[in-house]
C-alpha cells in the first residue's frame, strides 16, 4: 500500500476511533490528517526499532508485550501531532487492539481484495 493510501487508512481508522472511544479527542479533521501522518511515520521508524529492543520481553510473553508497542507507537503518534489526545496508557492499549483489528478492514476496502 502506497504512502497516500496509508495515510487515507489510518485517518479513517483513527476517525473510527474517536467514535469509539470517550477519552480519544480531536479538535478537528485537520487533527486527524496530522495525526495520521504521524501515525505512519512512527510506524515506519520508530516501531522497528523498538520492536528490535523488546524481541527477548515478546519472546518471554508469546508475543503478548507487542501490544504494549502498539500502545506506545500510538501514544507517540498523538503526542506528535497538535490538535489530538489520548488519555492515558490504557485507552492507548485498548485503542491499539481495536486500531490492529479495524486497520486491515479499511484497508481491504482502497485495495478491494474480497
Amino acid at each position: 500500500m502506497g504512502f497516500i493510501a496509508s495515510r487515507i487508512v489510518n485517518g479513517l481508522s483513527l476517525w473510527v476511533l474517536d467514535l469509539l472511544f470517550t477519552n480519544i479527542h480531536f479538535v478537528n479533521y485537520q487533527a486527524i490528517i496530522v495525526t495520521a501522518l504521524a501515525l505512519v511515520i512512527v510506524n515506519a521508524i520508530i516501531k522497528p526499532v523498538l520492536e528490535l529492543l523488546s524481541l527477548p520481553l515478546t519472546i518471554l510473553t508469546f508475543g503478548l508485550f507487542s501490544f504494549v508497542v502498539n500502545a506506545l507507537v500510538l501514544m507517540l503518534a498523538f503526542n506528535m501531532s497538535s490538535g489530538s489526545s489520548i488519555d492515558g496508557f490504557s485507552t492507548a492499549f485498548l485503542a491499539s487492539i481495536v486500531l490492529s483489528i479495524i486497520n486491515p478492514l479499511i484497508a481491504k476496502l482502497f485495495t478491494k481484495e474480497f
